[in-house]
Parts: C-alpha cells; sequence; structure tokens
C-alpha cells in the first residue's frame, strides 16, 4: 500500500450494535474515494462485544490496515483518542465516533481545505451549509451554542460547533500537544490549545449529522456540559501548557 495519507481513529465503547457497520461505512468511503488510510479503534474497555466484532470485521475485510488498541481500566473518550492519535502514522489525523452520528462518506469534504494547501485543521460543524441535521434535543443545541460562544471568547476564534465529533488535524500538530483530559473535555481542550499554536490556519465545513437519542446510545450527558465549562476556563487561563 502507498503512503498513508488518512489515519481515522476511532474511540469506543460499548459499541457492539453499531461498530460492524460503522467500520463497513469507513472502509466503503476510503475505498470508493480512492483515500490511502489506516484504521486504529480503541477500545476503552468495553463490557460488551465491541472488541470481537472489530476483530471479525478485520479478518473479513482487509482493504485498509486496521488496528485494535484495548486500553483497560475504562479511562474515557479522551484518554483512548489520545492513544490513537499517538499510533496514528497518517499525514492526517481524524476522529471518527463508533456510532452513526457522522457520515464517512464526508471525509473527502473535510480533507478538501488541507489538500488545497490552506488548512492544519478542519473541523466539521453541524451548524452551517445545507446537510442533513436530525431534530434531537433543544436543551443540547442551546448547550452547545453556549460552549461554543464561551470557548470563541477565550480563543478568539469564531468557530460555529466547538463540540464537533469531526475533526482533522495535520500528524504533526496534534502529535505535539499536551493533552490531558480524559472524557469530553477533549473538546475545548484541544480547542483552546490549537488556538495558541503560532499561524494555526483553522478552517471548518459543514457537515451532516444524524444524532442519536439515549436510548439508541448516546453517551454524554449534563454533568459532561460543566465539565466542559470548566476545561474551556482551566485551558484558556489556568493552564496554557500546549506542547509536550
Amino acid at each position: 500500500m502507498n503512503e498513508i495519507l488518512l489515519s481515522i481513529i476511532i474511540p469506543a465503547y460499548n459499541e457492539e450494535r453499531t461498530i460492524e457497520q460503522v467500520l463497513t461505512n469507513v472502509f466503503n468511503s476510503l475505498y470508493i474515494n480512492k483515500i490511502q488510510a489506516e484504521v486504529v479503534v480503541v477500545d476503552d474497555a468495553s463490557k460488551d462485544n465491541t472488541r470481537a466484532r472489530v476483530e471479525s470485521f478485520a479478518q473479513a475485510d482487509t482493504r485498509f490496515p486496521l488496528r485494535l488498541i484495548s486500553s483497560t481500566p475504562n479511562r474515557g473518550k479522551g484518554f483512548v483518542i489520545r492513544q490513537g492519535i499517538m499510533a496514528a502514522i497518517g499525514q492526517y489525523v481524524l476522529v471518527q465516533d463508533a456510532d452513526h452520528e457522522y457520515d464517512p462518506r464526508e471525509y473527502p469534504h473535510l480533507l478538501g481545505p488541507m489538500l488545497d494547501g490552506m488548512a492544519d485543521v478542519v473541523y466539521g460543524s453541524r451548524f452551517i451549509g445545507g446537510r442533513p441535521h436530525r431534530i434531537l434535543f433543544f436543551w443540547h443545541s442551546i448547550g452547545n451554542k453556549l460552549l461554543t460562544s464561551l470557548s470563541n471568547a477565550f480563543t478568539n476564534l469564531n468557530l460555529t460547533d466547538m463540540e464537533s465529533g469531526y475533526k482533522l488535524f495535520k500528524r504533526e500538530i496534534i502529535q505535539s500537544i499536551y493533552l490531558k483530559e480524559n472524557r469530553f473535555g477533549f473538546e475545548p481542550e484541544v480547542t483552546a490549545k490549537i488556538a495558541r499554536v503560532k499561524n494555526i490556519r483553522i478552517y471548518e465545513v459543514g457537515i451532516s449529522y444524524y444524532g442519536r437519542t439515549y436510548a439508541e446510545g448516546k453517551k454524554i450527558n449534563w454533568k459532561d456540559g460543566f465539565r466542559a465549562i470548566w476545561c474551556i476556563f482551566k485551558f484558556n487561563v489556568l493552564d496554557k501548557k500546549t506542547f509536550k
């Protein structure tokens, strides 16, 4: 296989219902769009059959390199994303959730500003563009806008979706960033720190969003929202260590 262009990091916790279909969608998108890539699934001590499903998929579909990293004990999404980032070997690193909320068919859309030489970081935004957006929770949308606005006030960015699950980085940049949050605080922490990288070029592109309900497996809750507020303050004011 030619040089790896893209490393796709998939943090997973108890995703046996969706992980195989997500991997199928990821592989199909990479194949159709002729993207040279690797996929790194980092399992966060799942209590179900997530790991077995990933292993079975890896044996059945060998179109792209697929690595499974098992993390124990359970530490949180931010922790396993960090593990995946450090294991990545592609030119670019993309975080892909192990559910159906984000569409892998949009990889070329995310990669566009990178491949055009315009961007160092690309955020997928659920709130710009004319792509499909599942209608779910009013207070979630209000909370997201509040967190994004608060983050922007500290970073002086004008993002529309700081909490987006689709973030694409140049590998040498994201691997140089000192990250420490273990749960959903990853989003405000990484935003605060990349905003301090000298001459960083950050872009947003509109993406679709197929959100799921709590009955369908959604994990983030109101406690994570308060943690995000604390992380915005902490990593923009109290703890400004940016690089390793």
